[in-house]
């Protein structure tokens, strides 16, 4: 192809020798000065309008749709398509100063269920067995909701909002985790799993169905998983093997990590915007109208934790189990109640919203 029309396809111009035009003596291939290819400036104009995804270190008050998948603080040429899907966009909605710090520990504190726990099989009664697997199968339930609850989320937070986004997978990744390390332990005298009430499940559900970010977030981190911190600590306590006893020690720092997310950002939100107490406080009433009908927590779930307590059917043994159990329900109320009034609410508020909380812990 001749070099003209090669550079006037490509969108370059021709310069000749000095004095001469472009089609001059020297344009021959005998002698004379060579052809002088000038890039023209197609490429620059693709950046016309072209703007910066925010600032790299700081993010947006809100992400704009047209950023898509970039990068925070790149610089996005116009025309791309926007990220559909990704209405969690506000900084004030999702973002946590706190974020990047918890992900940072979260990824540094990753554990191995292959070789943090000793799965030795246990050499307990058959009674005391049966109640660690109850237990197991309820804590398998429970972490399955508390997997999905933020596994639905996380796809709608805009990617501009990275560290929160990622905070949450790996609280996803998380209660994965704690899923196989029940069940293995359910599993692990060779027994089918226990009983699933229905009651259970309705109050597992009702967090399913929550459709807004902070009011889920709210129910399953601040006063479900915030309970289950007490409820992890009491499995320390009086589990009756080691592998019980360690399973709830390490499942219980992933939990604290996970209300530690959902108290720093909700505490900055209800900062900005009191009113937002008022949705939190609506979102729990109507979680507890809609299952004041149902059974709350299994009887063979609190049996099963009594017993555990208790170590034996001997009577003794089991009145002191369930005081342990009564305990344990006193100190998740004065758990809620410490972390409502951090949210702003006041002593006599927290100890009316404690009280709505279900009586399935979660």
């Amino acid at each position: 192809m001749h070099l003209r029309a090669w550079a006037r396809r490509r969108g370059h111009g021709l310069v000749g020798p000095p004095g001469g035009g472009a089609g001059g003596a020297g344009s021959g291939h005998g002698g004379g000065e060579p052809l002088v290819v000038v890039r023209g400036d197609a490429d620059e104009r693709r950046w016309v309008g072209a703007r910066r995804a925010g600032e790299a270190g700081r993010p947006a008050s809100r992400a704009d749709p047209a950023w898509g998948l970039a990068a925070r603080g790149a610089l996005v040429e116009a025309g791309g398509p926007p990220l559909p899907g990704a209405d969690l966009d506000r900084r004030d909605v999702i973002w946590s100063e706190q974020a990047a710090r918890l992900y940072a520990q979260a990824a540094a504190n990753q554990w191995d269920p292959a070789t943090v726990v000793d799965w030795a099989r246990p050499d307990l009664p058959d009674d005391v067995e049966a109640a660690v697997v109850q237990t197991m199968t309820y804590l398998v339930e429970n972490e399955q909701a508390a997997l999905m609850v933020p596994a639905r989320f996380l796809g709608r937070i805009h990617p501009h909002f990275r560290e929160a986004a990622a905070f949450l997978a790996t609280q996803v990744a998380d209660e994965a985790r704690h899923v196989e390390v029940f069940t293995r332990r359910a599993g692990l005298s060779g027994g089918p799993p226990g009983l699933s009430g229905a009651g259970g499940r309705a109050s597992l559900q009702s967090l399913l169905d929550e459709p807004d970010w902070a009011n889920a977030s709210f129910l399953l981190s601040v006063l479900g998983e915030g309970s289950f911190l007490a409820l992890l600590s009491f499995l320390e306590r009086h589990g009756p093997d080691p592998v019980t006893s360690r399973l709830a020690r390490v499942v219980l720092a992933d939990e604290a990590r996970h209300v530690a997310f959902a108290m720093g950002h909700l505490s900055e939100h209800v900062t900005r915007r009191p009113s937002d107490r008022d949705r939190l406080r609506a979102a729990l009433e109507r979680r507890h109208d809609a299952l004041a009908a149902t059974a709350g927590l299994a009887p063979a779930v609190h049996d099963s934790l009594v017993v555990l307590a208790a170590g034996s059917w001997e009577p003794s043994a089991i009145a002191s189990g369930w005081d342990a159990v009564a305990a344990l329900q006193a100190e998740m109320d004065t758990g809620r109640r410490r972390r409502l009034v951090h949210l702003g609410f006041d002593d006599r508020q927290a100890a009316e919203l404690s009280l709505l909380h279900t009586r399935n812990f979660m």
